[in-house]
Parts: structure tokens; C-alpha cells; sequence
């Protein structure tokens, strides 16, 4: 059994992630705002292109998770009024 330091954020909250990728994110050991905020682009893709679904970008998913991870909802909110898919638009 791991051990949990901290309990697992809604990553559905994030613009462009679903639940499917939810689970992806959270098998790879994904399962906080903070740690998709400090998260490499790449090895996001990587971790996605593995799981099949390589037609996601997650480009936009560190920017909104940085502030979700502050609890600064109202900048969230405004970034994810600018994105697209999780994308800007």
C-alpha cells in the first residue's frame, strides 16, 4: 500500500482533462495540481502517447494547474475562459 502525502486533486477541474485522462495522470503518479504543475510538457505527452492517447495536448494543463495548485480560482477561471480543449484559443 503507498502512502498517500497528500489526498488526490480533481484533475477534471483542469480545462482539456477528462476523466479517462484522470485516470491516466493518476496511474503515473500524477495526482495533485501541484504535481501536474511542476510536470514537464514532454513527459506528459510521453505518459498520454503510452496510454494511447497521443491526440492530447497538455500544453495548457500546467499553466491552469499552477493556479489551481494556489487556490487562485479566480485567475483559473479567467485562464480557462481563454482556452480551448485546454488550448488557447
Amino acid at each position: 500500500v503507498k502512502s498517500k502525502k497528500k489526498d488526490a486533486d480533481d484533475l477534471v477541474k483542469i480545462e482539456g482533462i477528462g476523466p479517462k485522462v484522470s485516470k491516466v495522470l493518476k496511474d503515473a503518479g500524477i495526482t495533485t495540481f501541484d504535481e501536474l504543475a511542476h510536470a514537464k510538457t514532454a513527459d506528459l505527452q510521453k505518459i498520454l502517447n503510452e496510454a494511447g492517447m497521443q491526440m492530447m495536448n497538455p500544453e495548457g494543463w500546467i499553466d491552469q494547474a499552477k493556479l489551481a495548485a494556489k487556490g487562485d480560482w479566480g485567475a483559473f477561471e479567467k485562464l480557462q475562459d481563454e482556452l480551448k480543449g485546454g488550448r488557447k484559443k
